[in-house]
């Protein structure tokens, strides 16, 4: 086949802060289906992933783990790219942002963009978010908090160096409009142009002073380069580009890119700061960039301290990859946010792989091996019903290359599994069964059952993108070559007189509801455990106290109880159980040391409401002054979870 051209595809590099669960996996397979199917479309493909490995998050939970950054990035990054290979990912570079050549040349890029006055030197004040890595400004906030993700946001002053962004603003929102294609959705450009682009940009801070594990501003070593600056670098870094103008043949041949595929939560990176890092640099903008929606977990967004994280291995173990592939891809709306369930996830195995497409193979194939001992022959005995199954499977490509066109992937594989659908109506339509009773009929029963195993085969060539290892089984049982597209256009390629397997294996076994469901409740108490929101196992089994000496109202009322909100809270140094919070209680703001540490993150506390013993003695614990107490339940084995009010309470309501 004749080379259509590169295809140069990316995906947003996963930050090695922890696992990532199946929403963040979510991307990596939908980019891989994308890949996939350009490579069989006829595309030279070059497929990117990776992971983002600096800022103060990881140099934190290094310091919280006990080890250094590198080591924490280390295990992180390993586990990213093996979940990547456990999801038959096709990636073609695997780049890491603390590859010594990626370092190399992003100090190279900022040493350029400083000495063409595109950067400088001066001080920043304002309100950061530790998990975003991004500092705002109070009217940027919502509701006081991070307009990213929704947490606190802490008053930060240091010194850096900055990006003037305003330089290049005229030119992006003139780019944006003559590209109505340069971000998708059009929801996605809106939000960009009419948010941050149109009421004026502010400058952007691209280096920190406060925190050491980033890449070293090479003339400034007090500095280390901003995490954005650094991680959006990684899509020219890992082709070959060379700050210097000496680019690489391969960078020459694929940028810019054909697509950036990235969560809508980083739009604003990618379409705004990324552009004119660019433009400054004088490269070409990517061609499109596509800011997909989130998979939720039952229509909530998925967290550990929720204890409704489903992890990518996890699930392949109660389901297979292609059924996790297939139920990513399929239930994730182009724009909207898709949700998951695990009662979901056995409906559609059973409904869409067992039932409409592992049923359809089966039978298909066991029907040829018991009429005609697995030799399947087009006799040419025909009639009307099988023009319309031939139609149907011969116009199956332009419909998913419509779709696909627009990266309606959830849309082309619903046209895939309508020609399975067809192929099982086309079943009960001829009756083989009732054909196989009467000798005269014997020429159409053969001929139905070659339309039959064209019309899966056709479907299984269209597959693979999607599902290549279901694909594959389904060949192979046929006994034919995975078709490529173009093949898939004619109907009746398959060699009449080619002998199926004797031994048909079943693509996807049913599920009985009931036996899955112990399965998911010992994983769902097992990641609640790990949350410390196992709650409701601790409750059935019951923990027995020895009692203490009884007390009266009076010694009780002497203890004052109110909702207090953490609005920050940080590690304790050189302690492996403490951590420090800052506890708003109406209009005052309390300093609470809690051994909570192993428990939960500096980042899952903020934002909580909890339980404050308010009029506790202050104490010093480690050298830092604790002035209350969080309350917290304690199982038997000694696991802690913070006391929470079931219902939304204002800051300094009274417990009673």
């Amino acid at each position: 086949m004749e080379s259509k051209g590169k295809y140069y595809i990316t995906t947003a590099i996963a930050y090695t802060s922890g696992k990532p669960h199946i929403g963040n996996n979510y991307e990596i397979v939908l980019a891989d289906s994308i890949a996939r199917y350009k490579r069989k479309d006829g595309y030279e493909v070059f497929f990117q992933t990776g992971t983002d490995e600096h800022g103060q998050k990881i140099e934190l939970k290094a310091a919280e783990a006990g080890v250094t950054p590198r080591q924490f990035v280390d295990e992180v990054a390993g586990v990213i790219r093996g979940l990547c290979d456990l999801m038959n990912i096709s990636y073609d570079k695997f780049i890491r942002t603390t590859d010594a050549y990626h370092e190399k040349q992003v100090q190279k890029i900022f040493r350029r963009l400083y000495g063409q006055g595109d950067i400088y030197k001066g001080a920043y004040e304002g309100l950061y978010c530790t998990p975003c890595e991004s500092f705002w400004t109070e009217s940027q906030l919502k509701d006081g908090k991070c307009p990213d993700c929704g947490r606190e946001v802490k008053p930060a002053k240091e010194e850096a160096y900055f990006f003037k962004m305003s330089k290049y603003a005229d030119r992006l929102i003139d780019h944006i409009n003559r590209h109505p294609e340069f971000i998708q959705p059009v929801s996605r450009k809106n939000e960009m142009m009419n948010n941050f682009l149109l009421p004026g940009l502010q400058d952007l801070c691209v280096s920190r002073t406060s925190f050491k594990w980033g890449i070293p501003v090479d003339f400034d070593d007090k500095h280390v380069v901003y995490v954005w600056l650094d991680a959006l670098s990684n899509y020219i870094t890992g082709i070959g580009y060379d700050a210097d103008g000496n680019s690489t043949e391969q960078y020459a041949k694929l940028w810019p890119a054909d697509l950036h595929l990235i969560g809508k939560d980083i739009i604003r990176f990618h379409t705004i700061y990324w552009p004119i890092f660019l433009m400054a640099l004088g490269e070409e903008l990517p061609h499109q960039i596509f800011g997909h929606p989130w998979l939720l977990q039952n229509n909530d967004k998925m967290s550990k301290s929720k204890g409704n994280i489903m992890y990518a291995d996890d699930l392949v173990a109660l389901f297979g990859v292609d059924a996790v592939r297939y139920f990513v891809l399929h239930e994730m709306p182009f724009e909207n946010d898709g949700s998951i369930t695990w009662d979901l996830m056995v409906e559609r195995l059973n409904s869409d792989l067992a039932n409409t497409l592992g049923n359809l193979v089966n039978r298909t194939i066991s029907m040829s091996n018991k009429y005609f001992g697995g030799i399947v022959e087009n006799k040419g005995v025909s009639a009307p019903v099988d023009e319309e199954l031939r139609a149907a499977a011969t116009g199956v490509y332009d419909k998913v290359a419509a779709k696909m066109a627009q990266l309606r992937v959830a849309d082309a594989l619903t046209e895939i599994f309508a020609l399975f659908k067809r192929c099982n109506k086309y079943i009960d339509e001829t009756e083989p069964w009732v054909l196989a009773k009467d000798e005269a009929k014997k020429d159409r029963l053969a001929t139905v059952l070659y339309h039959l195993v064209e019309g899966i085969s056709i479907g299984a060539g269209l597959l693979e993108p999607f599902m290549p290892e279901t694909a594959a089984k389904i060949s192979g049982q046929l006994c034919c070559k995975v078709r490529d597209f173009e093949s898939t256009k004619t109907f009746g390629l398959y060699p009449s007189g080619n002998r199926v397997t004797d031994a048909p294996e079943i693509l996807f076994a049913r599920i009985d509801p009931r036996e899955i469901g112990e399965k998911i409740a010992a994983l769902t108490q097992k990641q609640q455990k790990e949350a410390g929101t196992e709650g409701e196992a601790a409750q059935e089994q019951g923990i027995d106290l020895e009692a203490k000496a009884e007390i009266t109202y009076d010694d009780f009322a002497k203890m004052q109880f109110q909702v207090g909100e953490i609005i920050a809270c940080e590690a304790v140094p050189k302690s492996k159980k403490l951590l420090c919070s800052q506890v708003r209680i109406g209009s005052q703001v309390k300093q609470i040391v809690s051994g909570i540490k192993a428990y939960y993150t500096p980042e899952e506390m903020v934002g909580k409401k909890v339980m404050v013993l308010v009029n506790l003695k202050p104490a010093k614990l480690a050298g830092v002054l604790s002035e209350g107490m969080l309350l917290c339940a304690e199982d038997a084995e000694g696991r802690l979870a913070l006391m929470t009010p079931e219902k939304e309470m204002p800051s300094g309501a009274e417990i009673a």
